[in-house]
């Protein structure tokens, strides 16, 4: 699995913003691609788990190769791949540790705009152009991270 979207996004912000405390942590995002398995419990139940384990944080887990149908697109065929259709460029990260304590990083659209504080549509922000405003108004991410520019367009 990773952990991805917001988390990770939160934690670059903080850190640029040179907060000394944290933001609000609204989730964490725990994202997994199980294409035989598409029930909404299994999310559920490894939810279970990871709160029995971490009972103080908000987890949100999501199987991956079922939401292409939230988001009215083609089956995704990986983890990796549903990140591309995520709305912003600068949620469009996930990192998970592997055997070795190594980080490995998933940024279809690179760092820049996550490291510059630029939020901008992806190509499938600017196809799902009201859904990406709709989202920009509901999280108003630069009251929380003044330095943050915000695009409507990617141009």
């Amino acid at each position: 699995g990773w952990i991805g979207a917001g988390f990770v996004r939160r934690k670059v912000w903080d850190t640029l913003h040179g907060f000394k405390e944290p933001t609000p942590l609204n989730d964490i995002d725990v994202l997994f691609f199980d294409p035989s398995d598409l029930r909404e419990e299994k999310e559920k139940s490894i939810e279970c788990l990871l709160a029995k384990a971490m009972p103080r944080l908000p987890w949100s887990v999501k199987n991956q190769a079922r939401m292409h149908v939230c988001n009215g697109d083609q089956p995704y065929v990986s983890t990796i791949n549903a990140v591309h259709y995520w709305l912003e460029t600068p949620t469009c990260t996930a990192v998970r540790l592997v055997d070795d304590d190594e980080l490995h990083l998933i940024a279809p659209y690179g760092i820049k705009d996550l490291l510059q504080m630029i939020i901008r549509p992806t190509p499938a922000g600017e196809r799902r152009a009201l859904a990406y405003r709709a989202r920009i108004n509901k999280k108003n991410w630069s009251r929380t991270w003044p330095k943050c520019q915000v695009f409507m367009s990617a141009h």
